[in-house]
Order: C-alpha cells, then sequence, then structure tokens
C-alpha cells in the first residue's frame, strides 16, 4: 500500500488482503521479528533473524503492523521442520517457536531478554537462555488447559483467536496426555484441566461454564482426583488441578534449589515468600531460617493458600496469608532479611517495589516470567538503589517464545 490508504481502510473497503517481500531483522519480544516496508515497522511472527519472507499483513496499529509468514523465500540456516503438529500460521498457538532449531532459540530468546533489560531496565546483560532439567523439547509440560467449541470438543486456541484447534497432539505434552479427550462431549464454554502429577496418574478436572455472570463456575472431576500429587525434594503438596503450579515438570525442583542457594539466610533470619502459591519456595526458606527464624507466604488464591497450609503444616515458622501482596506488606512490622518474588506476567510493578524499598528489605530474589514486565521491575529495582548481584534466563517453554528470568537484587 503506496498510495497513502491505511491498511485498515483497504481491508474494511475492499476486502483486500496486504501481502508483502520483507527481510527479517532481530527478535522482538512476543514472538515475532522486526521487519521494514516503506520506513513502517512490521512485527513478522513466524520468522527468525535473517530471513526473507512473504508475509500477510494481519493487524494495522498506526506506527507499525502485523504480520504472519505464508512463505519462508530465504530461510534461516537455524529454521527447521515444524517440531510441533498442530502449531504454525494456520493452526494451533501452542508453540509459536516450533520452527527453530532448540538451540538457536535460546539464543534468540537470550538476546530478547538483553534488548528489553536495555531499553527498560537501563541493565547490560549479555546471555542465552539456559535449557531447564535435560533440555527436552518435547514432552515437558506436565499441566494444561483446553477450552471447548459449540459443539463440546476440546481444544487449542489458534494465535490471539476464539477458534479452537480439536487436534491435541502438541508437541509441549508428553505421550498419553491428552488420550481420549478429544473423543468425549465437553459443556460448551467449558474448561478442561489436565495434569499429570508425580505419581504418573493423570487427572482431568472440567471447570464451568458459568450459569450466570456472577455465578461460580461449577467443578466436576472426570477422572482421577481434584488434586494431583506434586513434590519438590522430601516434601509433598495437594494441588488442584485448577490451580497454579509449574507446567515445566523440572521447574519447581530447580527453582527451589537455586532460591535456597541464592537467599543466603541464616538460622533466626526473617523472608517474605511474596505472589508465593501454594508454599514451594516457603518450604526452602524455612529450611534457611530455622526453628528461630520467621517465613511469610502470600497470595490471594484460596486453593493455593489451602494446599500451603496443609503441606507446611509441620513448619511453625511459616505463616501463610490469603491477601494481596500490597496489603500484606502494609501491614508487616518486622523487616525481611530476604523477599521472594514471583509475580504474575504482569510483574510486580512500582507500588509493591516502593512498599519493598521502604521497608529496606536488603535482598530481593524477583522471578518473571514476561520478559518485558520483568525488565521494567529490574529498572524500578535499580531507581531504588538495587544492584544486580545475579541473573540467569531459562528456557522454562521450549517451542515457544516464552522464558523465566530470575534476578538477584541488592542494597
Amino acid at each position: 500500500m503506496c498510495d497513502g490508504a491505511s491498511w485498515s481502510d483497504a481491508i474494511v473497503g475492499q476486502g483486500d488482503t496486504v501481502e508483502l517481500e520483507l527481510h527479517t531483522g532481530a527478535a522482538a519480544n512476543g514472538g515475532s521479528c522486526v521487519a521494514r516496508h516503506d520506513g513502517r515497522v512490521v512485527f513478522v511472527r513466524y520468522a527468525l533473524p535473517g530471513e526473507v519472507v512473504r508475509a500477510r499483513v494481519t493487524g494495522d496499529r498506526g506506527s507499525y503492523w502485523h504480520a504472519e509468514v505464508i512463505e519462508i523465500l530465504e530461510p534461516s540456516e537455524d529454521r527447521v521442520e515444524s517440531l510441533c503438529p498442530i502449531a504454525g500460521v494456520d493452526g494451533a498457538g501452542c508453540c509459536d517457536l516450533a520452527f527453530a532449531a532448540p538451540e538457536a532459540a535460546r539464543v534468540l530468546k537470550g538476546q530478547v531478554v538483553s534488548n528489553q533489560l536495555a531499553r527498560l531496565g537501563d541493565f547490560a546483560w549479555d546471555g542465552v537462555a539456559e535449557p531447564l532439567g535435560d533440555g527436552a523439547a518435547h514432552g515437558w509440560r506436565t499441566r494444561v488447559r483446553l477450552d471447548t467449541t459449540r459443539e463440546g470438543r476440546v481444544g487449542f486456541h489458534r494465535y490471539h483467536s476464539s477458534e479452537l484447534v480439536t487436534d491435541l497432539d502438541c508437541a509441549q505434552l508428553p505421550a498419553g496426555m491428552l488420550d481420549g479427550l478429544a473423543d468425549m462431549t465437553w459443556s460448551a464454554g467449558a474448561h478442561v484441566h489436565v495434569a499429570i502429577d508425580d505419581d504418573g496418574d493423570r487427572h482431568v478436572v472440567q471447570s464451568g461454564p458459568r450459569s450466570g455472570r456472577k455465578s461460580k463456575p461449577s467443578t466436576r472431576v472426570v477422572e482421577g482426583n481434584y488434586e494431583a500429587v506434586q513434590r519438590v525434594g522430601a516434601r509433598e503438596w495437594q494441588i488442584p488441578v485448577t490451580a497454579f503450579w509449574q507446567a515445566h515438570r523440572d521447574a519447581a525442583r530447580i527453582y527451589s534449589g537455586l532460591i535456597g542457594q541464592w537467599a543466603r539466610l541464616e538460622r533466626g533470619m526473617t523472608a517474605w515468600d511474596l505472589y508465593g502459591g501454594a508454599g514451594v519456595f516457603a518450604a526452602v526458606l524455612a529450611d534457611g531460617v530455622g526453628d528461630t527464624g520467621e517465613v511469610i507466604t502470600v497470595d490471594t488464591s484460596r486453593g493455593s493458600s489451602r494446599a500451603a497450609h496443609a503441606a507446611l503444616a509441620d513448619l511453625a515458622t511459616v505463616s501463610v496469608v490469603t491477601d494481596s501482596v500490597r496489603r500484606a506488606l502494609s501491614t508487616q512490622r518486622r523487616r525481611a532479611d530476604v523477599a521472594v518474588l514471583d509475580p504474575p506476567r504482569s510483574g510486580a510493578g512500582r507500588e509493591i517495589i516502593d512498599q519493598l524499598a521502604d521497608a529496606e528489605v536488603p535482598r530481593v530474589i524477583h522471578i518473571g516470567c514476561e520478559a518485558a514486565s520483568f525488565a521494567r521491575d529490574v529498572g524500578l529495582y535499580r531507581k531504588q538503589g538495587y544492584t544486580v548481584e545475579e541473573l540467569r534466563v531459562f528456557d522454562s517453554f521450549p517451542l515457544t517464545h516464552h522464558v523465566e528470568c530470575v534476578a538477584v537484587l541488592t542494597r
């Protein structure tokens, strides 16, 4: 479109589809590569840096466009046949980086985090995303949520779409995890939660649909139990299949070990476990503070708090608080020696980081599963006088653009 008309005008007025030949540049946060067309930035999905592609424009944001690859004209040497049979432009949005060699994908993820840290955190870091556990690209996920069509079939969403792909052969899942579910009829609008627990048992729970806007979704156990057995070290948790638990089979164990190492706790100290979920990190923090210290774990989820109460009942030093982190921090009268934060994708944000700084917490371990919000939070800590002591990036979600970042910040 070189005549001054916008793509949105063309699509509405004439029903045109705009296709471009593009030379792709660096990877951007969110799974796209950056290209330019007539001076306009184009974010191209399903591309790798250094390729020549034909792409279809899918969105006009004024100063930039979104597009998706429909033909590879000159491929990158890092491109491989898709490692997920159902993902891609016209497939499911599950494995949006399945066309990249896993080693190359880890390099790209490191570059994206480095760029976000420089832009949003004013911090220089140069590294590669580390493999988690054995680094296998296939079969690493132990929990998944499926949605349902109007006809009652389960499926994965297409990228940024309400449409579902009902072929369930996602490469992230271990063999047999979804066996038989495609042949069943489900309630339209329901969610179907599936977990393989640490005993190897499968649990299938349907939640919803809601009967009204203000009603609570109903829950029905279809197979196994409502709670799944999860273990870290010698400790066992009973986690609702509908609640949060780390998706990667090795994540809870590896992150807990890292927290125990980086916390540098001593007997009698105080630790805060914020956005603590079922208290997995609280358990390792309790080991550090001993029987004269204190650990407070905070989460808004009642289900996660119940699991934490049950799993940590023998630890008299641990208090489980069901509340927002903001409110919980405002009531603390004893300064923490260490605070561990594992916030949602949106990150902790200014208010929480300001509270930690005002409380004069000298050591913070911050975990983030979204590169931009993690980098922004690192920048906020730095503005409060914190220094980045350690930073590692994990390829915790192979075949996707997602990463997990962990930083130690001290003041």
